[in-house]
């Protein structure tokens, strides 16, 4: 199939109007008219990554996080993203990224979070709009739940090996959910204005922790942890409109490791 036909695909449960303003989702590399016969997905295009989909023989890589968020103002190899960039053009390998349009998209990557936690009555933390089911984040309902048991339950679903949480909250039950993946530390007024037991994000900072420690319980999950659920959006994506496409999904780990 053609690559712009992917494209479209994606683009039609995750609209490139949904991204932020700072962002750079969408088609990085390639020509829309070459052909695809097999896809790799990842969170980070990496030189990795690229070593991945030659081995594997991918003209397509998908990714969450763009490859190309700042702009490139030469191609010398000087950095990991020249280099992955010149080798993409030089072998005919296309790189489509979809970013902040994933996480805003109605089922996209804060409601696979909210699916894996069995939440019900599901909306937008930030919505695009007023009555959007679209935007930032996802708020939703559970079954009264002590808070450490819930923190358990965060930290099995999302395989976290050691879950930063706010030891000061005084939240002891929690009924209600708020949570966005990736760094959404930004979004936690909101979360408490939506009356959320707890928010449940990744790169939440020292101060976040004691300066809404009376408000609400913080969970950091992790980056990647709150976002790896994008690439069985994008699988689900692909397999439904594409079923002769191969499918890869990267063997890249989380570059961020506890002991």
């Amino acid at each position: 199939m053609k690559l712009q036909q992917i494209i479209d695909s994606i683009e039609a449960f995750a609209p490139l109007s949904l991204q932020e303003s700072y962002d750079n989702s969408g088609l990085q590399i390639g020509n829309p008219q070459s052909d695809v016969s097999a896809a790799l997905l990842c969170l980070d295009v990496t030189e990795e990554t690229m070593a991945e989909a030659l081995d594997r023989g991918c003209e397509l890589i998908i990714s969450h996080h763009p490859l190309l968020f700042h702009g490139l103002k030469h191609l010398t190899g000087a950095t990991p993203v020249e280099r992955i960039a010149a080798t993409a053009v030089r072998l005919g390998i296309a790189v489509y990224s979809g970013h902040t349009s994933l996480d805003s998209a109605y089922n996209g990557v804060s409601y696979d979070m909210a699916h894996r936690l069995g939440l019900r009555d599901l909306r937008p933390l930030v919505p695009t709009a007023p009555g959007e089911r679209t935007g930032l984040g996802v708020v939703g309902e559970t079954q009264p739940t002590p808070a450490l048991e819930f923190l358990r339950r965060v930290k099995e679903t999302f395989s976290v090996k050691a879950l930063r949480y706010s030891a000061d909250s005084s939240t002891l039950v929690v009924r209600r959910v708020a949570l966005c993946g990736g760094a959404g530390a930004g979004f936690i007024p909101d979360a408490i204005d939506a009356g959320a037991d707890i928010y449940i994000t990744g790169d939440v900072k020292y101060h976040d922790y004691t300066t809404y420690a009376d408000r609400i319980l913080l969970a950091d999950a992790g980056h990647y942890q709150t976002e790896i659920g994008a690439l069985d959006i994008f699988t689900r994506i692909l397999h439904e409109s594409f079923p002769e496409l191969e499918i890869h999904v990267t063997a890249q780990k989380n570059p961020v490791s506890v002991i």
